[in-house]
C-alpha cells in the first residue's frame, strides 16, 4: 500500500461495520434512504443480496426498501402492511416472509429491518438484512405433516391448498418452536459473549487510537523502516559472505559479533512495534485498533521477523565455538528480503528511491553469485589434489604468484591469495558475466565452473526484463496515485498504445455494457481511459457541475448526496454515470459524489466516448440503451423526477 494511502482524513466506516457485524451466512443487506418517505429508495445492497434474490445491484438501486419486486401471490398481505408501517413510522420490524426471486423461485426470509441514525440523532438510513432460512421451513413443513399423519389428520388437498398451508400453518408452527429455540441460543450467547455490539451511526469520524499506537506514515516510523532496510541490506551482506569465505574461522567471524548482536537487537524491537503500528485494510481504512494490527501482524510477517531475529550471534557473546552450520542458519535472516517489495511498493512514487533499491539489488544478487563462484573454486581444489592447477582459483594463485601448495594445511601455513584479493576477483567475475559476457581474464575452466557461468549468463540476460518490469510497475503505480494516466508522457504508437491500455483497462471493458462492441470500438474506446484517485471526505463531483467522464469504482466506498441526505453508496463494480443522448450531450449533475474512504476510480472521458460512438454507429445504439440498465446510479439531472420507486410492482403477477 502506498505511503500516501495512508494520510488520515475523516472517514465513514460504516459500511465496514455492517458488513462484519454479519457472520458468512447472513451478509444479505440492503441500505435505504429513510428521509424520502415516499418509497424509501434502497442505495447499497450487498453481493449476498444480489446473490440470493439473482437481481443486480444496478436493478436494485433506487427500488422500495419494501422490495415489492420480490413480492409474489403467495407473500402474506398481513405483513407487507406490517412491513409498511414500520417503515411510515420509522421503527424496528422483524418477521418472516416469503418472497420470490428473479428466476420466480420461492424462499423464505427472516427479515430484519433496523433504523440507522445519524450523529445528530435523525433516522437517515434503513438497515434491512435479509436471513435464508427456507431449509428451517422445509424441516419444519416435513415435521407437520409428518405429526398429523400420526395424529391421522392429513386429507387430499390440491396444490393451491398445501400452498396455504406453508403460508399459513407453517408459520405458526415455526413461531411457536423454532423462536423458542432462537430465544434459548440468544440468551445462551449473551451470557457467554455478552450482547452484540450496537449499530453504528451513519457519520463521518475522525480516527482515533491510542498513545502507545504508533502511525505507519509518521516521520519515526519511516526512519526506522529505513534503519531496519540498512540492517537487512547488512544481514543479506555479511551472511553469505560468512559462510563461503570466513567458515570456521573464529577470530575472523568475532570482529563483526558487536555489529551482528545490534542487528539482532533491531529486530527484535521492530517486531515489537509491528504489534503496535497501524495498517491499512484492503477497503483503504487505516486500521488503529489494537487486536486487529494483532491479527493482521501475525497472519502477514510475524513468522519470517521471528525466524530472523532469532540470537544465534549470542553464541560468540558467551565463547561458544561457532562452526559453519551456525552460518548457513543463519541465511534464514536473508527471509526479510521479502520485506524490500513492501518498501518499494510505499515509496513507489518516488523514482530515485524506487531506482536506489532496484541498483542495491543488483549489486546484491552479484554478491551472492561472488560467494558461490568462489565455493565453487574452493569445492574444486578440495576434491584434487593440489598440483592439479586448471581450476580458476589456481590461474588466480599464479598471476598474484600466490599459488596453492598441497602441503600448507599439513604444515600449518596457508597458500593462494589473500581472501580480500578472492573476494574481489569473485565479484568481478559475477559482475561482468552478468551484465556481458566477460572478459576472459577471470574464466571457467572445469565442468562445474561452466555450468555456473551458464547459469549466472543466463540470469544477467533477464535480469534487466526484471528490473524494467518492476520499475514500470512502480511507475503505473505512482501515476495511478497521482491521478494521471500513464500512456500521457510517452511517445508510443497508436497501435501500441491501443493494446497496452486494452490489457491495463481490461477490468471496465469486461463489463456487459461493453459485450456487443467490436474489437476495434474497444481499442478506441480504452484510449480514453484513465485512472483517478480520491481521498476520504474528497468531492469527485458537485451537483450541478458539468459531467466530463463516466466512472467505474475499482476499490473504496464513495456516496452520493444532494442536500446532506444520502441518494447511494458506493462500492467496487460500481458504474455511476447518466444516461447518454447522442442529440443532447450537454449533462448536468443531479447530486454531489463524495468519498468515504481511498477510492481508485476508472474514468472513461465523455468527449473521447462520443467521438468512438460517431465512428462507430452500429455500435452506439446499444450502448445508448445499454447503459440505462448498467448504472447504478443515474446523475443526469430531473432523471430522478422521470422514474418513480413507488411504481413497483409484483414480479410475478402472472402466476
Amino acid at each position: 500500500m502506498p505511503v500516501m494511502k495512508g494520510l488520515l482524513a475523516p472517514q465513514n466506516t460504516f459500511l465496514d461495520t455492517i458488513a462484519t457485524r454479519f457472520d458468512g451466512t447472513h451478509s444479505n443487506f440492503i441500505l435505504a434512504n429513510a428521509q424520502v418517505s415516499k418509497g424509501f429508495p434502497i442505495v447499497y445492497c450487498s453481493d449476498g443480496f444480489c446473490e440470493l434474490t439473482g437481481f443486480s445491484r444496478a436493478e436494485v438501486m433506487q427500488k422500495s426498501c419494501a422490495c415489492k419486486f420480490l413480492y409474489g401471490p403467495e407473500t402474506s398481505e398481513s405483513i407487507i402492511l406490517s412491513i409498511d408501517e414500520a417503515l411510515e413510522e420509522r421503527k424496528e420490524f422483524k418477521d418472516e416472509i416469503m418472497f420470490y426471486s428473479k428466476t420466480a423461485v420461492l424462499f423464505w426470509c427472516l427479515l430484519d429491518i433496523v433504523p440507522i441514525k445519524n450523529e445528530k440523532g435523525d433516522v437517515v438510513l434503513f438497515l434491512a438484512s435479509f436471513k435464508d432460512i427456507t431449509d428451517t421451513k422445509a424441516k419444519a413443513i416435513h415435521e407437520d405433516r409428518r405429526e398429523e399423519r400420526r395424529r391421522g389428520r392429513v386429507k387430499t388437498d390440491s396444490p393451491f391448498s398445501t400452498a396455504r398451508l406453508r403460508s399459513g400453518t407453517v408459520l405458526y408452527h415455526i413461531s411457536g418452536h423454532l423462536h423458542s429455540r432462537e430465544k434459548s441460543k440468544i440468551k445462551l450467547n449473551k451470557n457467554v459473549f455478552g450482547d452484540p455490539p450496537a449499530l453504528p451511526e451513519y457519520k463521518v469520524a475522525d480516527a482515533k487510537k491510542s498513545k502507545f499506537i504508533l502511525l505507519h506514515y509518521s516521520t519515526f516510523k519511516a526512519g526506522w523502516d529505513w534503519l531496519i532496510l540498512l540492517a537487512t541490506f547488512y544481514v543479506a551482506v555479511t551472511v553469505p559472505y560468512n559462510v563461503c569465505f570466513i567458515g570456521d574461522d573464529d577470530d575472523l567471524t568475532r570482529s563483526t559479533t558487536v555489529s551482528d548482536i545490534a542487528v539482532e537487537i533491531l529486530f527484535i524491537i521492530d517486531i515489537i512495534f509491528n504489534f503496535r503500528t497501524t495498517y491499512v485494510s484492503k477497503s483503504g481504512q487505516v486500521i488503529f485498533d489494537a487486536r486487529q494490527i494483532c491479527i493482521h501482524y501475525l497472519t502477514t510477517w510475524f513468522i519470517i521477523d521471528l525466524v530472523a531475529a532469532l540470537p544465534f550471534d549470542l553464541l560468540y557473546a558467551v565463547r561458544v565455538s561457532v562452526v559453519s552450520v551456525v552460518h548457513l542458519l543463519k541465511t534464514v535472516r536473508l527471509l526479510r528480503l521479502l520485506r524490500l517489495l513492501q518498501k518499494m511498493d510505499r515509496y513507489s512514487q518516488h523514482s530515485t528511491v524506487v531506482l536506489t533499491l532496484l541498483m542495491s539489488m543488483f549489486a546484491l544478487l552479484a554478491h551472492w553469485m561472488a560467494c558461490i563462484w568462489y565455493i565453487i573454486g574452493k569445492m574444486e581444489i578440495e576434491a584434487n589434489s593440489y598440483n592439479w592447477d586448471i581450476g580458476w582459483l589456481h590461474e588466480l594463485g599464479k598471476r598474484l604468484e600466490s599459488p596453492y601448495h598441497a602441503m600448507a594445511e599439513v604444515n600449518g601455513t596457508t597458500s593462494g591469495p589473500s581472501i580480500r584479493s578472492v573476494y574481489i576477483a569473485s565479484l568481478y567475475f559475477t559482475l561482468s558475466s552478468l551484465t556481458s559476457v566477460g572478459f576472459g581474464n577471470v574464466s571457467a575452466n572445469t565442468d562445474a565452473e561452466k555450468i555456473f557461468s551458464i547459469c549466472v549468463m543466463l540470469i544477467g540476460v533477464h535480469a534487466p526484463n526484471l528490473v524494467g518490469t518492476v520499475w514500470s510497475r512502480s511507475i503505473k503505480t505512482w501515476l495511478t496515485e497521482s491521478g494521471m494516466d500513464e500512456l500521457d508522457w510517452p511517445d508510443f504508437p497508436d497501435e501500441l498504445r491501443s493494446d497496452i491500455t486494452m490489457h491495463l483497462n481490461k477490468e471496465i471493458l469486461e463489463l456487459s455494457l461493453f459485450a456487443s462492441a467490436s474489437r476495434g470500438c474497444l481499442r478506441s474506446l480504452s484510449l480514453h481511459i484513465k485512472t483517478s484517485f480520491c481521498a476520504p471526505g474528497e468531492y469527485l463531483l458537485r451537483q450541478g457541475d458539468a459531467l466530463q467522464a463516466i466512472f467505474f469504482v475499482c476499490s473504496g466506498s464513495m456516496e452520493v448526496l444532494k442536500d446532506d441526505m444520502v441518494l447511494a453508496i458506493l462500492g467496487k463494480g460500481d458504474l455511476i454515470g447518466a444516461n447518454l443522448s447522442l442529440d443532447n450531450r450537454v449533462i448536468k449533475t443531479n447530486a454531489d459524489v463524495k468519498a468515504l474512504t481511498y477510492c481508485d476510480l476508472q474514468c472513461i472521458n465523455l468527449k473521447g466516448l462520443y467521438e468512438v460512438l460517431d465512428l462507430y454507429p452500429e455500435y452506439s445504439h446499444h450502448f445508448v440503451q445499454d447503459i440505462q440498465q448498467d448504472l447504478t446510479y443515474n446523475l443526469r439531472e430531473g432523471h430522478e423526477t422521470q422514474a418513480s420507486p413507488s411504481t413497483e410492482c409484483y414480479c410475478l403477477t402472472t402466476l
